[in-house]
């Protein structure tokens, strides 16, 4: 098909379909309370943190919008191209001086640009989506899809993950190479990968976590967490003391919380560490109480919710993997940082979608979400290019 054609095609197909509106209003809603709840952690200090993330928020969703209006099918082509700019981004970053990861050590995770510090690692998640979807998705060449993917191409697979993933592992950055894992399985899933290979994977996975752990091949900052989660007590006023306030504050928000800004709260005297990123779901605890927090989960639940409908309704199985793709980044993120704040998984440095502070991790998830928004403005079937032309 020409690219006339294919611009055609476009206009034709878009032409009935609107973007989610549904998927919109969450991100808003979600994007609004992060600012809310960035200035009342941070308000107290003078630090202008909510100014600057209303920049990156502003940023995420021109990039929202550009990328849902550019076809989706066009990155198929250039997959190699993005991953090899992203690989060059993770290798540059130690060539930078390694700067304080919440006090816990240091961490070589952003190239610093001046107005602000961008973090590839961020950006690879959506690169490793695109080419997962490119690499399981049957292509237009192929006469007989296969029901399920190859041995070899799980392999491939294995290896598309398994490169960016420990590149960001040496930074440290645990949580994140988990990431990874994660939108591995979820997408060879998708794809229809046999149980036996599922089971292969998660075996092999289990076997790696053994010899980690045997083999003390974590960080001393890493042991440390996994020990607190084990044991709150063993040393709360220290190792613990961050996962200690961050429950103590959620539990004193009880069923409607304490109110916005209240002055008698720990998010006000800052006693929670790190409140504005990785914690920020604290914030909404303390202040909103249970409701609050089951809100802001329900809003993420519709989130997932329609990047699965538009995967069910995407036009080929490439769209259709790149919507459960986002999803399950999108799932793990939530369910691992709220979980570390209430004290059912360790504490890995990941952020809240659109709630936590940060320039790269919301652009990164705007550009994922628009571009999953393209495969839902492009589900109609396509009109064949004679009526088209």
């Amino acid at each position: 098909m020409t690219v006339l054609a294919r611009l055609r095609e476009v206009g034709v197909v878009r032409k009935g379909n609107r973007s989610d509106r549904v998927l919109v209003c969450a991100i808003l809603f979600l994007s609004a309370l992060g600012l809310l709840m960035i200035y009342s952690a941070t308000r107290s200090t003078g630090t202008f943190s909510m100014e600057r993330q209303m920049i990156f928020v502003a940023a995420g969703l021109i990039v929202y919008a550009v990328f849902t209006n550019i076809d989706y099918r066009e990155y198929r082509g250039i997959i190699p191209m993005i991953a090899a700019v992203i690989m060059i981004l993770l290798l540059v970053v130690f060539l930078f001086e390694p700067v304080s990861d919440s006090g816990v050590g240091r961490a070589q995770r952003w190239i610093p640009l001046g107005f602000f510090n961008l973090q590839p690692s961020e950006f690879a998640k959506v690169a490793v989506i695109l080419a997962l979807a490119g690499l399981l998705a049957p292509s237009n060449r192929d006469e007989v899809p296969q029901r399920s993917p190859t041995w070899k191409k799980v392999g491939l697979a294995v290896l598309v993950v398994a490169v960016p993933a420990t590149l960001i592992y040496r930074q440290p950055d645990l949580g994140t190479s988990l990431v990874f894992v994660f939108i591995l399985l979820v997408l060879l899933f998708a794809a229809g990968a046999t149980w036996r290979q599922m089971l292969t994977l998660i075996g092999v996975g289990v076997i790696g976590v053994v010899i980690v752990l045997r083999f003390g091949l974590l960080s001393d900052y890493q042991t440390d967490r996994l020990m607190c989660l084990v044991d709150p007590a063993v040393d709360p006023q220290d190792l613990c003391y961050q996962l200690a306030q961050s429950k103590r504050a959620i539990g004193s928000g009880q069923l409607f919380g304490k109110g916005l800004f209240q002055e008698d709260t720990l998010t006000h005297f800052e006693y929670v560490p790190e409140q504005q990123t990785d914690f920020i779901f604290t914030a909404v605890g303390e202040q909103f109480g249970l409701l609050g927090g089951l809100v802001v989960l329900t809003v993420f639940a519709v989130i997932v919710w329609r990047l699965l409908v538009i995967g069910a309704n995407s036009r080929d199985r490439f769209g259709a993997l790149i919507a459960v793709g986002t999803a399950a980044m999108i799932m793990f993120h939530v369910f691992v940082n709220i979980g570390m704040t209430v004290g059912i998984m360790p504490v890995t440095g990941l952020p809240l979608p659109f709630l936590s502070q940060g320039g790269s991790f919301y652009i990164a998830m705007a550009l994922a979400l628009g571009i999953a928004n393209s495969v839902w403005l492009l589900r109609t079937p396509v009109p064949s290019e004679n009526q088209l032309l």
